[in-house]
C-alpha cells in the first residue's frame, strides 16, 4: 500500500449532485434544468393519478360493468386431500376443528371455512367447519367420521 492506491473508506464519500437554480454562475441558473414555461416548470408540481394531458383518461374512456354483490360471504376453501395430508403427516390424528386448522396456517383467524371435496379420505375424522359441499361429507361419512357445522 502506498499514496498511489489509497481510497477512501467504503460509503464515506457521498456525490452531493447538481446544485441547480443557485444563479447564473453555477451554469445551472435560470431556468433550473427544467425547461421554458409549462405546468412541468413551476413549483409544486405533480402530476395527476391517471392524468394525460387533458386528453380523457383511460378509467373515464372505458365503460364500467360488472357488478359487486355487498352481502357476497366469502369462505375459505379446505380440500379433503389437504385434510388427508395433514393425517399422514401426523398433524391432525382424529379431529379437526377451526383452531386446528388456524393453528396449522391453512386458515385465517377471521376466516369462515369451508370444505370442498377434491381428493379422497381414507381415516375417519371429525370434522367441524362452517360449511360443507354434499360431495366432502358424503366422503367424511363414507370414510366413518362426522361433519359438524360450526
Amino acid at each position: 500500500m502506498d499514496l498511489s492506491n489509497l481510497k477512501p473508506a467504503e460509503g464515506s464519500v457521498k456525490n452531493q449532485g447538481k446544485r441547480v437554480g443557485r444563479g447564473q454562475g453555477s451554469g445551472k441558473g435560470g431556468t433550473a434544468t427544467r425547461g421554458h414555461k409549462g405546468a412541468k416548470s413551476r413549483s409544486g408540481y405533480s402530476k395527476k393519478l391517471g392524468f394525460e394531458g387533458g386528453q380523457m383518461p383511460l378509467q373515464r374512456r372505458v365503460p364500467k360493468f360488472g357488478f359487486k354483490n355487498i352481502n357476497r360471504v366469502e369462505y375459505q376453501g379446505i380440500n379433503l386431500d389437504t385434510l388427508q395430508q395433514l393425517v399422514d403427516e401426523k398433524k391432525i390424528n382424529d379431529s379437526v376443528d377451526f383452531e386446528a386448522l388456524v393453528s396449522l396456517g391453512k386458515a385465517g383467524k377471521n376466516d369462515l371455512v369451508k370444505i370442498l371435496g377434491r381428493g379422497e379420505l381414507k381415516s375417519k375424522l371429525t370434522v367441524t367447519a362452517h360449511k360443507f359441499t354434499a360431495t366432502a361429507k358424503a366422503a367424511i361419512e363414507a370414510a366413518g367420521g362426522e361433519a359438524v357445522t360450526l
